[in-house]
C-alpha cells in the first residue's frame, strides 16, 4: 500500500479480502425508542461483538495479515490504552507470532487481561505518549519486531474502514456517519470508504469535551498537541495524528464534543434499549447525537459502536446497590 494520504477504496476492499477469515461481520442494530429520542434514524454498527470486543481487530489483523512472511517472523510491537493491543495480540496469534504491547500505567485492568490472556508480552510505562512511543520504539529496536501505531499505520486505517464498508453495504444510501474520534483512524479509514460510496454523506466524529484536541486543532487550523486529556473516555486519550488531521480536513469531517456526563447517560441508555454492553469510548456517539439534535434532525444515520471492553467492577451508575440475591 502507498503512504496514508494515498489509501483509496480499493485498499480498504483488499483489506475487507485479507481480514475475511479471521474477522466477524458485527450486525446493525437499530432502536425505534432511540429514533424518537434523537429525532433521526440511527443505524448502530455494533463493533462490540468483534474479535476482541472492538472495531481495532479490523486494522491490527489487516496490519499483521500484510507482513511478508520474513519479516512477521520476527514479530509486532504497539503501544496502547488497552483496545488495539488486545487487537494486536489477537491478530499476532491468528499468524503464530509474537506480539509486545506498551500500555500506560492506569489502563484499564479488564483491557491489559485482555492483552495477556491473547499471549502478547505487556510492558508498562507512564502514561504519556512520549513515554508510550519511546518504550515500543526501543522493543521494536531490541526485537526486530514491527511496529503496527494504533492509528496512522495505513493498513491500520485501512482495515478500521472495513466496518463503515460494512455499515453501508447492509444499510444503503445514509445521510450521516458518526464515528468516535481519538487518534483519528477508525474515522479517517470511514471518511474515506462513506465518501467513496456516497459522496454527499456528511461525517460527524463524536470527541469528549475532556480531550478536544481534534475539534481544536480543526478550528484553528493547525494540529494541537498540547492538551492534556480529561475523560472518562479511556479509548479517546490519544492525540490527533498528523495523518489523520489531513484526513479529515480532506474529507470534511465536522468534529462534536460531548460531555462526560453525556456520555455516560448514553451508555446506559444503549445498555437499556439494545441491550447489550459498550464502554464509554463508544456511548459518546449516541452522546454527541442527542446534544446536537438539529444536526441530524429526521436523518439516516449510521453511528460506529465501537467496543464493548468494560470493566463490570467499576461501573458509573449505581455502585453496590446490587446484593447477591438480585
Amino acid at each position: 500500500m502507498n503512504g496514508v494520504a494515498h489509501i483509496v477504496f480499493a485498499d480498504i476492499e483488499r483489506a475487507a479480502a485479507r481480514i475475511a477469515p479471521h474477522a466477524h461481520v458485527t450486525p446493525l442494530l437499530h432502536s425505534t425508542s432511540l429514533d424518537e429520542l434523537a429525532g433521526c434514524h440511527l443505524l448502530f454498527k455494533c463493533e462490540n461483538f468483534q474479535r476482541a470486543g472492538a472495531f481495532k481487530f479490523r486494522g491490527a489483523c489487516n496490519a499483521v495479515w500484510a507482513l511478508a512472511d520474513a519479516i512477521a517472523a520476527r514479530g509486532v510491537v504497539t503501544h496502547s490504552s488497552g483496545n488495539h493491543g488486545a487487537a494486536l495480540a489477537l491478530a499476532a496469534k491468528t499468524r503464530g507470532i509474537p506480539a509486545h504491547v506498551v500500555v500506560p500505567e492506569g489502563a484499564v485492568a479488564a483491557k491489559v487481561a485482555a492483552i495477556r490472556m491473547y499471549g502478547a508480552s505487556v510492558h508498562v510505562c507512564a502514561p504519556t505518549l512520549t513515554a508510550r512511543e519511546e518504550t515500543a520504539a526501543r522493543i521494536a529496536r531490541e526485537t526486530g519486531a514491527t511496529l503496527v501505531h494504533p492509528f496512522t499505520d495505513a493498513n491500520v486505517i485501512a482495515g478500521q474502514a472495513t466496518a463503515a464498508m460494512e455499515l453501508l453495504a447492509e444499510a444503503g444510501a445514509l445521510d450521516a456517519l458518526i464515528a468516535p474520534i481519538g487518534g483519528g483512524g477508525l474515522i479517517g479509514g470511514s471518511a474515506i470508504a462513506a465518501k467513496s460510496l456516497y459522496p454527499q454523506i456528511h461525517i460527524y466524529a463524536a470527541e469528549p469535551e475532556g480531550a478536544a484536541d481534534a475539534l481544536t486543532s480543526l478550528r484553528r487550523g493547525e494540529r494541537v498537541t498540547d492538551i492534556v486529556p480529561d475523560t472518562i473516555c479511556d479509548g479517546l486519550r490519544a492525540t490527533l495524528g498528523s495523518v489523520n488531521f489531513q484526513l479529515l480536513r480532506t474529507h470534511g469531517v465536522d468534529v462534536l464534543p460531548a460531555s462526560d456526563a453525556e456520555t455516560l447517560a448514553a451508555m446506559r441508555l444503549i445498555w437499556e434499549r439494545l441491550k447489550i454492553v459498550i464502554e464509554p469510548s463508544s456511548a459518546i456517539v449516541l452522546a454527541a447525537v442527542l446534544r446536537h439534535r438539529e444536526r441530524f434532525a429526521g436523518m439516516r444515520v449510521g453511528v460506529i459502536l465501537t467496543g464493548g471492553n468494560v470493566d463490570l467492577d467499576c461501573l458509573p451508575w449505581f455502585p453496590g446497590n446490587l446484593s447477591a440475591s438480585e
